[in-house]
């Protein structure tokens, strides 16, 4: 920035009013007198000056006065006879030129009174307008920063031009992020320029801390209605709590051991929002759980196709296990295993199958009707049981009669060939007398 104390130094180039009056100057100035001669003993007149009058101009002049002074002292007369008179008159008319250039410089030159971020200073300055100014204070404008008056605006003597520039503050209220401009310094300053009413908030950084150009993050945390459910009564507070646990906590209600709340207690409390404590307890129960047996076939070639015996008998195994048993407020919920250990390895059952073909012509029993013999014993089913137990198969054997014509395991368990050939067999022995109900079918 330029200043004036005094007159213009040899480059200040004063705007708009000093070019005015350098060429008024220039018109109002006498031609220059003519050179005299060195015979006389007299210098030459000056020939021009600078427009609006420099310091070095002044300098000069001031040289050449005290030259003459000393010039006068020597002479008979004060001013020099004729010739001294002549130089005295372009000197004067040089003088009151540069009086008047000084004079527009001075009105050129203006105090103002700049603020920048709430710090203020008074300057001088030849700017015309606000642009300018900032131009001269090496100030850059962004589009988030604040000017007042706008630029552009013409400057006066005794304007005040304020500056406040954007900074960047990430707002997070209640769990939610935003980013804001503020051109505010202290963060009360920029939650009242946002519209954020934070009464009763808690906030992460103190309301008076100010804000950099960098800008800053910036947590509240606002109060709001929670009703806390727990050990059967309800509890309403108003709390700026940041997790359910802090709500739990400012009710006055204690979390113990496994004691947690419906929603995670990490989790942000809204206003309205209503959270059960959780009384929780859990006990172990062992159980001891049976393992079941597999069964092995093998093929038997004396055994009738459709027959399996059973060789071995399977034997399930056993397990012990673990677990966890929670209950909720009272309630049992399902249980949860923990851990298992095997007590008893299960045995395989094994299984004989027969592949030999068996006979299905008996003599003196076929032609018979022996479908509907056994539809009418078991409705056709080859493994149906009466209700004792006692009678199986399509011909509801038992098992000593079945045995004792050949048959291996239980009728039921026999392919219907099978069974039919024996059927056969029994009825060439005893007839249809095993079959007092239904024998008569036999001749339909």
């Amino acid at each position: 920035m330029r200043t004036a104390t005094g007159s213009p130094t040899a480059t200040g180039r004063p705007a708009g009013g000093r070019a005015a009056t350098r060429a008024e100057a220039r018109r109002a100035a006498p031609a220059p007198a003519p050179a005299t001669s060195a015979a006389t003993g007299a210098e030459p007149a000056p020939t021009g000056l600078p427009i609006g009058g420099s310091t070095g101009g002044r300098a000069a002049t001031r040289a050449e006065a005290r030259r003459a002074a000393r010039r006068r002292k020597s002479r008979p007369f004060p001013l020099g006879g004729p010739d001294g008179l002549r130089r005295l008159i372009p000197q004067a008319l040089v003088v009151a030129f540069l009086a008047g250039g000084t004079t527009a410089f001075v009105a050129a030159d203006k105090a103002v009174r700049l603020s920048v971020d709430g710090v203020p200073r008074t300057l001088h300055t030849f700017a015309d307008d606000v642009d300018e100014l900032l131009a001269e204070e090496g100030l850059t404008i962004g589009e988030h920063d604040l000017v007042a008056p706008a630029p552009g605006t013409d400057l006066a003597h005794g304007d005040e031009v304020v500056v406040r520039f954007g900074r960047p503050v990430t707002l997070t209220i209640d769990g939610r992020s935003r980013q804001v401009w503020t051109t505010a310094r202290t963060v009360e300053d920029a939650l009242h320029q946002v519209g954020v009413r934070a009464d009763g908030a808690h906030m992460s950084v103190s309301r008076s801390r100010s804000i950099s150009r960098g800008g800053l993050d910036v947590d509240v945390l606002t109060e709001r209605t929670v009703t806390l459910m727990a050990d059967g009564r309800a509890r309403t507070i108003r709390t700026n709590a940041a997790t359910a646990r802090e709500a739990v906590e400012a009710a006055g209600i204690t979390l113990v051991g496994r004691d947690t709340t419906s929603v995670p207690p990490d989790s942000f409390p809204r206003d309205g929002q209503t959270i059960t404590v959780m009384r929780v307890s859990e006990t172990e129960e062992i159980r001891e759980e049976p393992i079941p047996y597999d069964t092995v076939r093998t093929d038997d070639p004396e055994l009738h196709r459709g027959t399996e015996v059973v060789a071995r008998a399977g034997r399930a195994g056993a397990r012990r296990v673990t677990y966890s048993v929670r209950t909720v407020n009272g309630v049992r919920q399902k249980p949860r295993k923990v851990s298992e250990a095997v007590v008893r390895e299960p045995v395989a059952q094994q299984v004989k199958t027969g592949t030999k073909r068996p006979p299905d012509s008996v003599q003196g029993a076929d032609g018979l009707n022996w479908e509907a013999l056994a539809q009418c014993e078991s409705g056709g089913r080859p493994d149906a049981v009466d209700p004792s137990g006692t009678y199986g198969g399509l011909y509801q054997f038992d098992t000593r009669t079945w045995q004792s014509l050949g048959g291996q395991g239980r009728p039921q368990d026999a392919s219907p060939e099978e069974q039919t050939y024996r059927a056969k067999k029994l009825y060439v022995q005893r007839g249809a007398s095993p079959w007092p109900h239904c024998g008569r079918r036999l001749y339909r």
